[in-house]
């Protein structure tokens, strides 16, 4: 384990050390983390990086029975395609559908089912931990919501995923305004269950002015 340090500006390799161990919440010698630093010397790719990285281990602990639970939470099956959602970049609604879509073990109601109810886990540990990780913990709460949303669309619609998408994607008839879309991601952030967050708050902030 090893602290990081993103001063080259390299994304591949921040990722490369990332996999490799490296912390991402040690601090130098200005009390500055390596996202900090990173946005301070405006190295955003890099602070992207570090930010949605999410160690594969992490997800692979809910894949065996904890305490009293006969069963894992998560399948193992399901643990690859999830992980590669959650450490998408691309948090467009669209694209992380379509992530779920392009990947049959997922795209049914019991596997989706199983996945939200993990990321609504890992989203409180991220909120309760003593490095509170606000970001991550919203991220997890958003895909969450949008999983939930898939379920709706299988159960209820016949061409299922593609109507969701569809949806997203319809703008408003005089501006093209992505109605649908605009309003899911209100309510993702409306049921973040953490008022008191500083991440929420600013996000209240930046979307309350715009009028759907």
């Amino acid at each position: 384990i090893f602290p990081l340090s993103p001063n080259s500006g390299n994304k591949e390799i921040t990722w490369m050390m990332l996999e490799a161990g490296a912390e991402t919440d040690v601090v130098n010698s200005v009390g500055r983390t390596a996202a900090q630093m990173a946005a301070f010397v405006g190295q955003h790719d890099c602070v992207t990086v570090i930010n949605n990285f999410f160690p594969r281990e992490r997800l692979d602990y809910y894949t065996k029975p904890q305490g009293l639970d006969k069963e894992p939470k998560l399948p193992v099956k399901l643990a690859g395609p999830l992980h590669k959602i959650i450490t998408t970049t691309n948090m467009h609604p669209v694209k992380i559908v379509l992530l779920v879509k392009e990947n049959p073990l997922l795209a049914e109601v019991e596997a989706l089912q199983k996945c939200y109810r993990v990321l609504d886990l890992i989203c409180e540990k991220c909120m309760k931990q003593k490095d509170m990780n606000e970001v991550l913990a919203m991220k997890m709460h958003y895909i969450s919501c949008i999983f939930q949303k898939c379920i709706t669309f299988l159960k209820e619609r016949e061409d299922k995923l593609d109507a969701f998408i569809k949806s997203l994607l319809k703008g408003r008839e005089k501006d093209g305004f992505p109605v649908y879309q605009e309003k899911l991601i209100r309510e993702s952030i409306r049921k973040f269950p953490y008022c008191e967050a500083t991440l929420l708050q600013q996000l209240v902030r930046s979307i309350a002015p715009v009028e759907i």
